[in-house]
């Protein structure tokens, strides 16, 4: 006969069976529960707009911002930051802010070798900068985060155009804030022309045949723009549809043959791969810092955030085509292509040709020089890694000159991404040359002048830069990552330019720096 002893032990046992198969049951129904979640989340992150509207907006076209020519020579531009409501859909007013209107903002356009000056005057309860991205011109004029505008006044930023026609944009830049200042609206075109681009058989009439084509994503929490980032998103916000030029579900008819879009992403986070469905070739002649040497033909264009294309399609009689952007197999991996964007696909713009259309000339083989350094003569060279929480593993400060560059001399960066998600690069004042991706040269896309690129994880290139001033050592220009959410994180460093032999001088701050005039 057992003891009681046994009987005790075989009941203990019994008991903990009992609460093993109890747990074993948790812990099966929790697996079960968060694998339905991720599977969920799965196959739900991938967002197209594919087929399924109908583009029955007529695409608004930015107007070009009117100017006066002062007797020095100098061209005036004026603009007001503010806010208002924007009626996107029918009916439905979404609060949102612009220069000069309620969203976005006019076309400045200026040619090389003039004086502009710009009459900014901030109308918003909160203060803001506007930085000219693109733009060769000194450093207090950037518009970068050391030159913010307080509410009510005025800054009138002044320089002399000298760089190649090109199709740059401006918008605000304050530290922290760019990417809720950008995604309410405030954005706009500035296109130089130059006379070797005016002597070329290229599309030049503005709204007829050469098309600005401001790209953004957004979503909507009913009438308002939500701005809210989904789960699992590590590079910012991502949208659910995009807008052109501000117009939702947009159409543009035309009337010639060849038709010139400047692309512009002015997204926060989202990178797109531009082409058409039928898999026609276009022509790149154009990136973010003027026309390239000669036309280059291919079917698919990547855009990350700030980079700017010019290509030009050929129209058919009376056909209607689509600009579409197509999912990206060198975005990263597949947990990136998921819930990064990579997967996603958007219906942009419909292209509707007349029944006869314009005779067009035939662009010409060749385009003209590039003004980039190639980095024969380059005197050092700096290395940049990127990871979300900093450049080089220091987040951002205001106060701090993290990289001093000789006026005159010309360096080679070496910027790389390991950091398991998508970034991209951006440098101000200068237009480099791509020298080698992943050791490789780069590929016709990358052959212009840049200011910003996109790198993928694993992704390394060589840049080549040329500092020609003015000095400046107590106002710095910014390089960071144009992701904006990254970007307000910390993922931003500063350099100036210096004469030889000169130190970098004290930094303010985020005091502000050029010409400024308060009052109201």
């Amino acid at each position: 006969m057992p003891g009681e002893g046994m009987i005790h032990d075989a009941r203990s046992m019994s008991r903990f069976k009992r609460v093993l198969i109890v747990l074993g049951s948790v812990v099966a129904v929790a697996a079960l529960a968060v694998g339905g979640l991720f599977t969920w989340l799965w196959t739900g992150a991938d967002v197209s707009t594919v087929g399924k509207a109908s583009f029955q907006n007529e695409l608004a076209i930015p107007p070009l911002a009117e100017s006066r020519v002062e007797k020095d020579g100098t061209r005036v531009f004026d603009l007001r930051m503010q806010a208002g409501e924007t009626e996107f859909k029918d009916g439905r007013k979404t609060p949102t802010w612009g220069f000069n209107g309620s969203y976005l903002g006019p076309t400045l356009r200026a040619e090389r070798d003039e004086k502009v000056r710009v009459r900014i005057r901030n109308g918003l309860g909160e203060a803001s900068t506007v930085h000219w991205h693109g733009m060769h011109l000194p450093a207090r004029m950037d518009g970068g985060p050391h030159q913010m505008i307080e509410p009510g006044a005025q800054w009138s930023p002044h320089w002399t155009v000298d760089q190649p026609a090109a199709t740059l944009w401006y918008h605000p830049h304050p530290h922290g804030e760019t990417e809720r200042h950008v995604g309410q609206g405030l954005a706009g075109m500035f296109i130089l022309d130059d006379e070797r681009s005016a002597g070329l058989a290229l599309p030049k009439r503005y709204g007829v045949d050469d098309l600005p084509v401001i790209v953004q994503d957004v979503r909507f929490d009913g009438a308002k723009f939500d701005h809210g980032r989904k789960i699992m998103q590590n590079v910012g916000f991502l949208g659910d549809r995009t807008m052109v030029n501000g117009t939702l579900n947009p159409y543009r008819e035309v009337t010639d043959e060849l038709i010139r879009l400047r692309l512009l992403n002015a997204s926060t986070a989202r990178t797109y791969a531009f082409g058409f469905p039928d898999g026609r070739a276009f022509s790149l002649i154009g990136t973010d810092g003027g026309l390239l040497e000669r036309p280059a033909s291919m079917e698919r264009i990547q855009l990350s955030p700030g980079e700017r294309a010019e290509i030009v399609v050929r129209m058919r009689p009376g056909e209607r085509t689509m600009l579409r952007s197509f999912p990206q197999d060198n975005y990263g991996d597949a947990w990136q292509r998921r819930f990064g964007g990579g997967d996603d696909s958007f219906d942009v713009l419909e292209l509707r040709a007349a029944e006869r259309l314009r005779p067009s000339a035939g662009l010409p083989s060749r385009l003209g020089e590039l003004e980039i350094p190639d980095g024969k003569d380059a005197t050092r060279g700096r290395h940049f890694d990127l990871k979300r929480s900093g450049i080089n593993g220091r987040p951002m400060a205001m106060n701090r000159v993290d990289e001093t560059a000789t006026r005159g001399t010309t360096e080679t960066w070496t910027v790389r991404n390991s950091n398991g998600m998508p970034h991209n690069f951006h440098v101000h004042d200068v237009q480099f040359r791509v020298l080698e991706v992943n050791g490789a040269p780069p590929p016709p896309e990358l052959r212009g002048p840049k200011d910003t690129v996109f790198l993928p994880n694993g992704a390394t290139m060589k840049l080549a830069l040329r500092f020609d001033g003015p000095a400046d050592p107590d106002t710095p220009y910014m390089y960071h990552c144009h992701l904006l959410y990254h970007e307000d994180e910390g993922m931003m460093g500063q350099f100036v330019v210096v004469e030889k032999e000169q130190r970098a001088g004290p930094l303010s701050g985020s005091s502000a720096h050029g010409d400024h005039e308060t009052g109201h």
